[in-house]
């Protein structure tokens, strides 16, 4: 079963993934094939590097991510073409991981851009993560993130409502990590009932 898994910046869908680790699914984690098809000699590395020049490459080689995320978060050419770089890579990644996954494996997507990328058609379920405005905000400026950059991104991105409308599963998490593990145990015997 493929699981599309989504959700706002600083909505809590990592640890949604997480939980969903815990109870057994394998999960992909679009970001982390993201940071890993633009390592240091991956094409899409060199693409990029190529694209945008050495500034956006700290001295030990590797990408400078607050650099690359502030040159491109504010522009929606730019942040077309580094998509048009990225996700290629990425889809090919994702690939090889689902085909290593076992058979019957409940496999959970963890996409932020899946509406946006207009994928949810791709995914048996799709569950979406939503925490109130306040929320992420405070989650996003307790690992550094300033208000006007947070608040940036999550404009990039798609609305609740938006993401709401591609739901099978809507999970709400505003309360605590109880509250939201309650939430995530639910999901998984819905999922496992469907499977």
């Amino acid at each position: 079963m493929l699981v599309g898994l989504t959700g706002g910046v600083g909505s809590g869908k990592s640890t949604v993934a997480a939980l969903l680790a815990e109870r057994g699914a394998v999960v992909i984690d679009a970001d982390a094939v993201a940071r890993e098809v633009v390592e240091p000699g991956r094409p899409a590395y060199e693409a990029i590097v190529s694209w945008l020049g050495p500034s956006i490459v700290r001295d030990d080689g590797w990408l400078d991510r607050s650099a690359l995320a502030a040159r491109v978060f504010n522009s929606d050419r730019d942040r077309e073409r580094l998509n048009s770089i990225v996700h290629p890579a990425v889809g090919a990644r994702v690939t090889e991981l689902l085909a290593a996954a076992p058979h019957d494996a409940v496999v959970v997507y963890d996409v932020p851009l899946l509406v946006e990328s207009d994928m949810a058609g791709a995914f048996e379920v799709v569950v979406v993560v939503q925490a109130s405005l306040e929320t992420r905000l405070s989650r996003l400026e307790g690992r550094g993130m300033g208000r006007d950059d947070a608040l940036a991104r999550m404009a990039a991105q798609a609305t609740d409502e938006q993401r709401a409308a591609v739901a099978d599963e809507l999970i709400e998490n505003d309360g605590s990590l109880e509250d939201l593990t309650v939430a995530v145990d639910g999901v998984w015997e819905r999922l496992q009932f469907r499977q």
